[in-house]
Parts: C-alpha cells; sequence; structure tokens
C-alpha cells in the first residue's frame, strides 16, 4: 500500500506540470483503446483484450438480437443485415488491432516520457512512424489473443494473464524493435510479485470513477484519466528498475 501511495504521488505530480498534454493524450487514448472512465478497472489495469473481448460479445449479442428480429421477415433481407454486422465486427476489430493499440503504445510512451519531461500531445502517434509499426501491432494482436483465450476458460486466468502480460504495450514504447517473446518475457518478470499490487493500484481509482459519473464524465476527462494513466507509467518504471536490479535488463 505504501508503494501505490507513493506511485500514484508521483503520478499526479507528473500530470501536473504537464497538465494540458496529459489531458489530450489520455482522451485520445480512451477514445480509441476504451480505456476511459466508463470501462471497469478490471479492465484498465489488464490492459489487454479490452477491446477484442466486449467486440466479440457485443457482436455475438448483436447478431442473436438481429436474427431474432429478422425471422419475420424474408431470408434473404434477414441474410444481408446478419452479412453487414459481421462484416462491420470485422472492420471493428481490424481498427482495433492496426490502430487503436498503437494508439496506446504511443500513449504509454508519451507518460513514460512526461516523467522525466515534457513531452507534446503528438507522440502518441509515435508507435506508427517507429520504423516498427508491425512488430507492435503483431505482438499485442497475441497478447489480446492469449488474454481473450484465457478469459475463455474462466474469469479469474483472464485477468491474471491480462496483468502478467501488462507491461508489455510499455516495453513496446520504449523498444518497439522487440521481438514478441522478448517483450512477453520481460513482462512477465516485471510482473512476478507485482500482480496483487498492480491489482489493488487499480481498485484505488475507482472512488475516483464513481465520482466521475456525478460529473457526467467531466472529472474523469480532465483528472482522473490522466492520473490514472500517469500512474501506471510509475508503476512501469518502478517494474523497469526492479528488472534491471535482477539483471533481465542490460
Amino acid at each position: 500500500m505504501q508503494l501505490n501511495t507513493e506511485l500514484k504521488m508521483n503520478g499526479k505530480a507528473a500530470m501536473m506540470k504537464n497538465y494540458w498534454p496529459c489531458v489530450g493524450v489520455s482522451v485520445i487514448v480512451s477514445l480509441l483503446t476504451g480505456g476511459g472512465g466508463s470501462v471497469s478497472t478490471v479492465n484498465n489495469l489488464s490492459n489487454a483484450s479490452d477491446i477484442t473481448e466486449s467486440v466479440v460479445e457485443d457482436t455475438a449479442t448483436g447478431v442473436s438480437n438481429i436474427t431474432d428480429s429478422f425471422s419475420l421477415i424474408p431470408g434473404w433481407v434477414g441474410g444481408v443485415a446478419l452479412g453487414l454486422v459481421v462484416a462491420i465486427a470485422i472492420i471493428v476489430l481490424i481498427f482495433s488491432f492496426f490502430v487503436c493499440n498503437v494508439i496506446e503504445v504511443g500513449g504509454n510512451r508519451f507518460f513514460i516520457e512526461n516523467r522525466t519531461s515534457a513531452p507534446g500531445a503528438g507522440l502518441v502517434f509515435d508507435g506508427f512512424r517507429s520504423g516498427h509499426y508491425m512488430n507492435i501491432v503483431k505482438t499485442l494482436f497475441f497478447r489480446d489473443l492469449f488474454v481473450f483465450l484465457w478469459g475463455c476458460l474462466l474469469i479469474i486466468p483472464g485477468i491474471v494473464k491480462g496483468l502478467e502480460y501488462m507491461m508489455v504495450p510499455y516495453i513496446l514504447a520504449e523498444n518497439p524493435a522487440m521481438d514478441r517473446k522478448d517483450a512477453f518475457a520481460l513482462s512477465k518478470q516485471m510482473m512476478d510479485g507485482e500482480k496483487a499490487n498492480a491489482f489493488l493500484l487499480g481498485l484505488s481509482f475507482i472512488g475516483w470513477y464513481l465520482l466521475s459519473v456525478f460529473t457526467c464524465g467531466i472529472l474523469a476527462i480532465f483528472f482522473v484519466n490522466p492520473y490514472e494513466k500517469a500512474t501506471f507509467a510509475e508503476l512501469y518504471a518502478y517494474n523497469k528498475e526492479k528488472a534491471f536490479r535482477e539483471g533481465w535488463i542490460h
């Protein structure tokens, strides 16, 4: 608990010294990755497969509802509508893999650098111009896939895997060329013994998000979201330093 208090204090200080760019980046990331105040804390801290899983679930529900609705009209009309739903779902998934995940990495890059400097909000698009765009896409695709598959077995294993891979987009933010297996192994090592602490850190923002409801989300936009993202950048910095001490990073 003392560590989390320190992480949140440092995160708030980093956010306040470069306030408006932090707000701008958090808005972009939240809109595109689903990491806003309306998303559950577990999905925020797991930082994985939130888009993929929700799209699959929503699509399944939508397909079921549409199938029921179109049972009363000619079959070809229902078939066309069902095809459109499936096509839209595929487009959304592709967009999440090729755009949203890359924005997530750029947002992490911004908040990592914001700890020690005052970067501009344009850094959120860094993943597209890093020269390793496809490696980022591939690595986060497998992150989402693995967490989703574990989540299909049981909720708890899915959350554990999400926590285990939590550092992957932060690692890619600083090392966009890193091989997928190396990024996964490093994240696993970083989160060894830190999963419960990271879970509690995410839960500590629930009160803030409940307060945000009473301001119609305004508090989340202008304070809670950038505060949370800056805090988790502090967690990454802490875990990175631990990895240095243990010889996982040279």
